[in-house]
């Protein structure tokens, strides 16, 4: 990724840290994008020794901010040929008690957010091609929860399935142009928020169950795969979207646990 510039939203922790790291020693400059605006200056000073990297606070539902953070983008680097359409938030309510608000915001980030600042982006890549650059991609991520259901995940259940089918929309429409758009699915990842809930003994013994792998995924594996599929290796592929999860969705029965 020598020379690349890339934007990956929701950088600030979690999976979209682990891609905007590795995009960096595999030699691209990046943009990372979090409403967080703390942990997104905190990430970037961690980052910079590794090369060149910009924060800019935005709400990827919000299109003033995606404008803004695709124009601070350019600004810094003059051009975007990977966009990580990371950022991502969830809420749990049974489906008879979820409130509209709650299920508004959750597809706002999570399935409008991906719209909004794919459309940018690729706007601005169809004009540089056009002018005789390179094509570049975008990577959205998904969940294997775009395939299998939570009953009390049921915004964030029903936008990761969108994402599948929205990254399938954006590749058919882009082609022609040469813009490759793909989607990665993790499973079960150490993150922050599956930290908190795999401490409880039954808990990770329930999410090992289903998982013939026997362990919980890291989010430097997810971010081996952007890595991929931003890179000319992956150059035939596109619309397609990478299940990460261990071994879970082929699973019909649970596996016993590996107290290891």
């Amino acid at each position: 990724m020598d020379g690349k510039n890339a934007i990956v939203t929701g950088g600030a922790r979690g999976i979209g840290y682990a891609i905007a790291k590795r995009f960096l020693i595999d030699g691209a400059r990046v943009v990372v994008a979090d409403v967080d605006e703390k942990a997104g200056e905190a990430a970037c000073e961690e980052l910079s020794a590794l090369g060149d990297v910009r924060f800019v606070a935005a709400d990827v539902a919000e299109r003033l901010d995606v404008r803004n953070l695709v124009a601070n983008a350019l600004d810094a680097f003059g051009d975007i040929d990977v966009l990580v359409n990371n950022a991502g938030t969830s809420h749990k309510a049974d489906f008879l008690e979820l409130k509209e608000t709650d299920f508004d915001r959750v597809m706002g980030v999570n399935l409008k957010g991906v719209f909004l600042c794919g459309q940018s982006v690729a706007r601005h890549m169809v004009d540089k091609i056009e002018k005789g650059g390179d094509p570049g991609c975008i990577i959205n991520i998904s969940s294997i929860n775009a395939v299998v259901g939570i009953p009390d995940q049921v915004a964030y259940t029903a936008s990761k399935g969108g994402v599948v089918q929205l990254t399938r929309v954006m590749a058919l429409a882009l082609a022609q142009y040469g813009i490759r758009v793909n989607a990665i699915g993790p499973g079960s990842i150490m993150t922050d928020m599956l930290k908190a809930v795999v401490t409880d003994r039954e808990a990770r013994e329930r999410v090992l169950s289903r998982t013939p792998l026997g362990r919980i995924g890291e989010p430097e594996e997810i971010a081996g795969i952007a890595a991929f599929l931003a890179s000319k290796d992956a150059g035939y592929v596109t619309g397609q979207t990478v299940y990460a999860d261990g071994g879970r969705l082929p699973l019909n029965y649970t596996v016993p646990p590996n107290d290891n």
